[in-house]
Formats: structure tokens, C-alpha cells, sequence
């Protein structure tokens, strides 16, 4: 089942169970996918793939939205954003522990016979493409700094 597609039907699941977070975080997920599909070029489809970054960038800005709200006093509202991104990551591929980015990296590394620190972007442009939606950037480049360091 298309992403798009299974939304969607989740929005009906979220609507019959008086789910009102999920329900909310779902809408807003197909407008922002529907954004993408009439956008000029899209060719009215978005592809998995497409889907799946978009959630994946909905997810970064919710958590730092909620970082931003807990630094000013308002839990009440981080706990709604850490919500809505609890909903969202339902969407997203398993994420990789920091032992398997890190074996992962390494194998990286020694494929590409990179040695020193000066050479990190090598590592990163081939690794943030292998590791797309399995591990967040940061903690990538934390470990190449790592390794390289």
C-alpha cells in the first residue's frame, strides 16, 4: 500500500477511535503530501520515497519545536509537539542503534580508504545516502567525527 494510501485509511482508524492527536498529526501529514503532489513538476504523485522525507523533516521540526517550547517553560506544548511525533515515526523505517551507524560507518571508511579528518565529507556524502531514513544526520556525523578524529 502506497504511504499516501495508508494515511489516509489511518486517518478513518484515528476518526472512529476518537483519537484526536493522531487524527490531527495524520491531516496535517496528507496536507503537506497533497502540498507535494499538485506541486509544479510533481506530476500529481508522490513517491514513497518523497513520503518518507517529508515525514522524516515533519519529525526533525517537531522535536525541535518541542525542545524550543521546553526551553521556554511550556512542556504542556512540548508534550503535544513529542506527540504528534510519536504518531509520525510510525511512519518512518526502524532506526539503526549507534553500534550498527558505527559499523556501518567503518565499513564506509574502509571502502572509500579515507584517513583523516580532512576527508569527512567523503564519508558523509556516501554515508547519509546509504543510511537515509535509517539514522539521523547528526549522530552520523558525531561518529565519523569519531572514527576520523
Amino acid at each position: 500500500m502506497e504511504m499516501f494510501d495508508r494515511i489516509s485509511n489511518d486517518i478513518k482508524e484515528a476518526m472512529k477511535a476518537q483519537d484526536k492527536v493522531a487524527l490531527a498529526t495524520l491531516r496535517n501529514i496528507k496536507k503537506v503530501l497533497l502540498e507535494a503532489k499538485t506541486a509544479p513538476g510533481a506530476g500529481d504523485t508522490v513517491s514513497d520515497d518523497a513520503a518518507l522525507k517529508i515525514i522524516q523533516k515533519l519529525v526533525k521540526q517537531g522535536r525541535e519545536s518541542a525542545q524550543l517550547y521546553q526551553s521556554q517553560g511550556r512542556s504542556d506544548l512540548a508534550q503535544e509537539e513529542l506527540a504528534q511525533v510519536a504518531v509520525m515515526e510510525k511512519y518512518l523505517p526502524a532506526q539503526m542503534s549507534e553500534e550498527e551507524i558505527e559499523a556501518a560507518v567503518k565499513a564506509i571508511i574502509a571502502e572509500l580508504g579515507v584517513t583523516t579528518p580532512q576527508e569527512m565529507g567523503k564519508v558523509m556524502g556516501v554515508a547519509t545516502k546509504q543510511l537515509a531514513g535509517k539514522a539521523d544526520g547528526r549522530a552520523i556525523s558525531g561518529i565519523v567525527k569519531r572514527i576520523l578524529g
